[in-house]
């Protein structure tokens, strides 16, 4: 059998607030949708922006973590894999689908203040591979002193 692959990477802004729930077993699931924009010209020769909605599912420490950290207008990158449920409505009784990216890794890109924060040392990493690892970057914000402290001249230049 070929190999075949289902990975998705979304850089993008959440549209609004996610939804946070749990299952009858207690795992946390959390629901919300990213906006990825696209930049064309048009026949006119006029920049558009193409904006893509895509729904996402978080499950778990995922989901508590978005819980925690994530809010409308935050920066994040995503990867996941590319999932559609389906199910017959209730009250028409056609069949329904949903496709949705299953997040596996997320990466609040957002830093404090900026429409509406991010995590307390700056920025949040949670990879699910193997086993649940989490890293917070400890750069302090604004960590750029260094960079804007050291001025290259032309003589530091070797050619």
């Amino acid at each position: 059998m070929a190999k075949s692959v289902n990975k998705v990477i979304l850089l993008g802004n959440v549209g609004k607030d996610p939804e946070i729930r749990s299952t009858a077993g207690g795992m946390a699931v959390a629901t919300f949708s990213i906006a990825t924009t696209d930049r064309q010209k048009d026949p006119q020769g006029n920049w558009q922006d193409k904006t893509e909605w895509h729904n996402l599912v978080a499950f778990q420490r995922n989901a508590e973590v978005i819980r925690d950290y994530v809010k409308k207008g935050n920066k994040l990158y995503v990867e996941g894999k590319l999932t559609t449920r389906s199910w017959d409505d209730k009250e028409s009784g056609q069949k329904k689908y949903r496709t949705e990216i299953i997040v596996n890794e997320i990466s609040l890109l957002s830093g404090r203040g900026e429409d509406g924060g991010g995590a307390s040392q700056g920025g949040y990493s949670q990879q699910r591979s193997g086993g649940n690892t989490a890293s917070f970057d400890q750069r302090p914000s604004g960590g750029d002193d260094y960079a804007h402290s050291a001025e290259i001249t032309d003589d530091d230049i070797p050619f």
